[in-house]
């Protein structure tokens, strides 16, 4: 016996021992190839002074450039800078993909094991040095002063380039509380909003341009300037897994949320001080077949009920308030266009709708990953949105999204694969030029290349009184009163509460008590989502799935909230179906990403409740597989409806 487990022991330390060579060879091949890529940029740009005149010489010729000017006519720049650039920075500029940044300020030039989601990037100098990109993303959220650092790093490494180009940081909604891949992230230390459907049930446009005004300072202080925002679908589809980041279900509030949002971030005109916005999904990822959510096949979008033009007024706001940017969706239109593709594919949504149609002259980016599948670690996360086009080759499509009139492609790094195109002759130079046109406008216009770099005192202007107080009033604002039978609420402050679905130390620290002490049950739920399946990590991510609890859920719950009277708060990410809950409990509160004590404080009356329903509430699956997708308020007998809400 001692001899097998001395054999076991043995294969244990061998194992390691190996685990520990294998490691220290991929240190050694990730340290050498960033050596590699640092070893091919050139100095930093020299501060020159011509006939008075201090620039920047970001492509170190020893004299001022058109481009290297701020004084020159925007054309002038843009032109002077599309004639030297090489096909191969041409093809780097025309992708925005994800970066990974170091959570101690410094480059990420390897995988950090305790974040998973780093074995997703490559390095930050393959990225810039190798493919030539200067568009990314960014998912992390380190401390403030870590983040800036980061920024810092990265635009002194693309100064080293041989033209001096610098970075543009997008970033997804960062202001809520909740963290999806790819949709939304949490960053602790901004100021915290409800989500946009809570907005949205806040009916309160000058708020929501209050936000976006604060958004924009705080994403400044980072060196974020393209927000990847605003969300303006519209909800009428409730099965949808992305509704929570619309502002509802109504056209007309879901397009004067969106002016005020574009107002908010990018200002009164688009410059120095400004985010730039994306508009999406165009023409209106809200109807989508059977609410299946559209990063996954089949990723189709019928206008049974022919209501297109309804999901297009809140894009329509958008290009009034000179929006920056538009994201066309992943879906195909079918019956749309000539041709049943995604959008991104699409030249009759992008040419002739948004070029042609609606004269839109800013910058157009596809959807994220519509060419290539995600594997993490060799699982399947995302597949290729390519719906229409699958058997196309990655070249194929490539060359398809550039003739639709695309001019940015989102989610990957393709550079190589398109500037050999280029060379080729199977995509024109002069066509890549047009977009690149408009992609470097945008960078001119917010001052990115005289306003490079962040002051590390920025890390001081977060945890704002002032944002933090504009949060709350929101999340005040966004909650939803639906019920109040024999008017239990506002609770008396002698009645004592049992907790449920809140967290240990929550309870304790409002005196909970146990449910036989309680007079009332204060219970806290999320929306149904999950009982599906999929091969797919993201979509199980985003979740989805029927609307309504299983019955074993309802058989837990409903003798509890009878036990007592019981005050229901619902996190309504989708539209519920919940009749049994809603008739077993004497008060309803919806809540849309609304911190525990503020939801507190309205049970107890330190505020009224304002907020109206965003959508209606479905009364069975039954009305909802009935109703048709593209059609508002479609849903026969809803348990609520639109607008409603009560206040005490």
């Amino acid at each position: 016996m001692k001899k097998i487990v001395k054999i076991i022991g043995y294969g244990f330390s061998l194992l390691f021992l190996l685990l520990v060579i294998s490691l220290g060879f991929k240190m050694f091949q990730w340290n050498r190839a960033s050596q590699n890529n640092l070893a091919q940029l050139g100095e930093a740009a020299q501060r020159v002074t011509e006939n008075g005149y201090t620039f920047r010489d970001l492509n170190k010729n020893g004299k001022l450039d058109p481009y290297e000017d701020a004084r020159a006519a925007l054309e002038d720049r843009v032109e002077d800078l599309v004639r030297q650039m090489t096909i191969e920075e041409k093809a780097g500029a025309m992708f925005i993909t994800l970066i990974g940044v170091g959570q101690d300020g410094n480059l990420m030039e390897r995988p950090e094991f305790d974040n998973l989601f780093s074995f997703l990037f490559p390095a930050n100098t393959e990225l810039i040095i190798q493919k030539k990109m200067n568009h990314f993303n960014i998912m992390d959220s380190p401390d403030p002063d870590k983040m800036i650092l980061w920024h810092n790093r990265i635009q002194k490494l693309a100064e080293r380039s041989r033209l001096g180009i610098p970075i543009t940081i997008a970033s997804d909604p960062r202001h809520g509380f909740a963290q999806t891949v790819g949709v939304s992230l949490f960053t602790p230390y901004f100021s915290r909003w409800p989500s946009a459907i809570g907005l949205g049930a806040t009916r309160d446009t000058a708020l929501v341009k209050t936000f976006a005004e604060m958004v924009r300072k705080e994403y400044l202080a980072l060196g974020i300037r393209l927000a990847l925002s605003p969300q303006s679908d519209v909800a009428t589809e409730p099965r949808w897994t992305r509704i929570d980041g619309t502002f509802g279900e109504d056209a007309a509030l879901n397009a004067q949320m969106t002016a005020a949002y574009i107002q908010g971030i990018q200002g009164d005109s688009l410059g120095t001080q400004s985010v730039a916005a994306m508009v999406k999904h165009f023409p209106g990822s809200g109807p989508l077949d059977g609410g299946k959510d559209n990063h996954f096949p089949p990723g189709t979008q019928s206008y049974r009920g022919g209501m297109l033009e309804y999901h297009l007024a809140p894009f329509e706001a958008a290009f009034t308030s000179n929006v920056a940017a538009v994201m066309p969706y992943y879906s195909v239109p079918k019956g749309v266009t000539d041709e049943d593709v995604a959008a991104g594919y699409n030249k009759g949504i992008i040419t002739g709708m948004l070029r042609e149609k609606y004269g839109f002259e800013g910058l157009i980016c596809t959807d994220w990953g519509i060419i290539s599948d995600a594997t993490i670690l060799g699982m399947k996360f995302k597949p290729a949105s390519a719906h229409g086009v699958e058997h196309l080759s990655v070249d194929e499509r490539i060359i398809k999204i550039v003739e639709a009139g695309a001019d940015m492609i989102g989610g990957e790094i393709l550079s190589e694969e398109l500037a050999r195109l280029i060379r080729s002759g199977r995509i024109s130079e002069a066509r890549i030029d047009q977009s690149l046109r408009r992609i470097l406008a945008l960078k001119f216009k917010l001052g990115l290349f005289e306003n490079t770099y962040l002051d590390p005192s920025n890390s001081k202007l977060f945890n704002n009184p002032v944002h933090r107080q504009k949060g709350i009033e929101a999340q005040q604002k966004s909650l939803v009163l639906l019920k109040n039978k024999g008017n239990i609420l506002p609770l008396k402050s002698s009645q004592k509460i049992h907790f449920y679905g809140f967290d240990e130390d929550f309870a304790e620290q409002h005196a909970g008590v146990p449910v036989e002490e309680a007079d009332v049950i204060l219970a806290k739920l999320a929306a149904p989502s999950g009982r599906f399946e999929s091969e797919y990590m993201m979509e199980k991510m985003l979740g989805g799935g029927p609307l309504d609890f299983s019955k074993e859920e309802l058989d837990k719950m409903l003798p509890l909230f009878k036990s007592k009277p019981t005050l229901l708060v619902m996190n309504l990410k989708r539209p519920a179906v919940i009749p049994e809950l809603v008739e077993t409990v004497t008060a309803f509160i919806a809540e849309f990403n609304v911190e525990n004590d503020i939801i507190l404080d309205l049970v107890n009356g330190k505020f009224a409740p304002q907020g109206k329903l965003p959508f209606d509430l479905p009364e069975s699956m039954e009305a909802v597989e009935q109703q048709l997708e593209d059609v508002p308020f479609d849903t026969p007998h809803p348990l609520f409806s639109f607008g409603d809400g009560l206040t005490y």
